[in-house]
């Protein structure tokens, strides 16, 4: 009998089905201990030692797992695949070590990015120890926390009565926050104004030129201060006939983004869907426990914290195939899309967001409403990042006055393979911004 530990009861049931009765699968509901809020937590001057407490929840949790140990010929960690997870997983060995429950007990670590039977089966052919960097790493967060916070919230509280707590990101947030708002003290505003007209040749639509030169001179932001200078240029726009100086046409190509990370996630979800960044988490979070498919919970989703892009190598294949069913031979890449993250510092430890089964087309899944809506989302830029590039062609038109007084100019664009725009386009914060 093998006793594994995982975070959410919710995975647990599942787990043990995939893992059959040799196999006791008991959830530690998160954390189980922590520091307590008092003076002498954390003691910088003792090799920054840490004094670790259970709460009445966590005192139970760890006494049931203890209990459970005991017959059980060996101990596997599978909280979630990330810092806290490892921590969890940490925290649950020295509580079971200081209880002498361990013995000569087998203890191993395995995780998996999806809640999937083939996944999780994987993960247990492929035990290791406790990763000691990401617990190094958590305890030098964990220890910051409260001395920065510990120190700074009774200030906080004396100077802003009402005021919760501090502490290392609070601190920095507040003071993004303070120097954006200096920044926006320090703006001048500055009057400009833009000059358009509609043009129409002698056959075809009309289409709108804007105004880029007045009297020679190349027209900057702010060469139109006010609605005087606005009007004299209209008036010269007005009074010009025009015929075509350049007509350019380039074809272009447009890739896909990659799939999703948390942070892009949070971004699109809020975009298309007016999801907050938690509602988002939440809903995540129930995609990858899992639904009930055929009596079976599976996880829909991998692990959603994730900063890395990447997609494991039978997944792509998966997307590839996919594509090739749903859109045509011609919308599959003749060699398959690798992506790795820009940001500094990212960990990429993890997959990016990726639903677990490319077969499982949104509109075959009976899901609640928010849960179908971040599927379908996460489908949709998982495939979308497998697909051919979109061709288009941009045409820009230069018009100028028979009189060189004014200079107008019109841009415009065709599509001429939609590529991965038959699915998917990632969404704008602005669609006026051209930057």
């Amino acid at each position: 009998m093998h006793l594994v530990v995982v975070e959410s009861p919710a995975k647990a049931k599942t787990i043990n089905k995939y893992l059959g009765a040799n196999y006791d699968v008991v959830a530690s509901f998160g954390h189980v201990r922590d520091l307590p809020s008092k003076d002498g937590s954390v003691r910088p001057d003792d090799d920054f030692a840490m004094v670790w407490e259970a709460d009445s929840k966590g005192a139970a949790r760890i006494r049931d797992i203890a209990e459970r140990v005991k017959n059980a010929d060996s101990l596997i960690l599978a909280t979630d695949p990330d810092r806290e997870g490892e921590a969890i997983s940490w925290h649950l060995l020295e509580a079971l070590k200081s209880r002498k429950v361990l013995k000569d007990k087998a203890v191993s670590r395995v995780t998996f990015n999806a809640i999937t039977k083939d996944s999780v089966l994987a993960a247990m052919a492929n035990p290791r120890q406790i990763d000691q960097e990401l617990v190094d790493a958590y305890l030098a967060r964990r220890a910051l926390d409260y001395l920065v916070g510990f120190n700074l919230s009774p200030v906080l509280w004396r100077k802003l009565p009402g005021s919760r707590s501090a502490g290392r990101v609070q601190s920095v947030a507040l003071r993004l926050v303070v120097e954006r708002e200096m920044e926006i003290e320090r703006f001048k505003a500055r009057e400009y104004w833009t000059v358009s007209a509609q043009a129409k040749a002698q056959i075809g639509a009309a289409f709108e030129a804007r105004l880029v030169s007045l009297d020679g001179k190349k027209l900057d932001k702010f060469d139109l201060p006010d609605a005087t200078s606005a009007e004299a240029a209209k008036a010269a726009v007005m009074a010009g006939s025009y015929t075509v100086a350049s007509l350019e046409a380039k074809p272009l190509k447009r890739s896909p983004a990659p799939p999703f990370t948390t942070s892009t996630l949070q971004q699109e979800a809020s975009r298309k869907l007016g999801f907050n960044a938690q509602r988002t988490m939440q809903v995540a979070q129930r995609l990858y426990e899992g639904v009930d498919i055929g009596g079976e919970t599976v996880g829909l989703i991998t692990y959603m914290r994730t900063d890395g892009v990447a997609m494991d190598q039978a997944a792509i294949m998966q997307c590839r195939a996919v594509i090739g069913d749903r859109f045509g031979s011609e919308y599959v890449p003749e060699k398959p899309r690798y992506y790795s993250s820009k940001a500094k510092n990212a960990q990429e430890a993890h997959e990016a967001i990726r639903p677990t089964d490319p077969n499982r087309h949104p509109s075959k899944m009976r899901l609640e409403a928010d849960m179908a809506k971040l599927y379908d989302l996460i489908w949709k830029r998982a495939i979308a990042s497998q697909m051919e590039q979109a061709i288009v062609e941009r045409t820009t038109i230069d018009l100028v006055d028979a009189n060189g007084r004014a200079g107008l100019r019109a841009t415009g664009q065709v599509v001429l393979f939609d590529g991965f725009f038959a699915l998917y386009q990632e969404g704008r914060d602005d669609e006026e911004d051209e930057d």
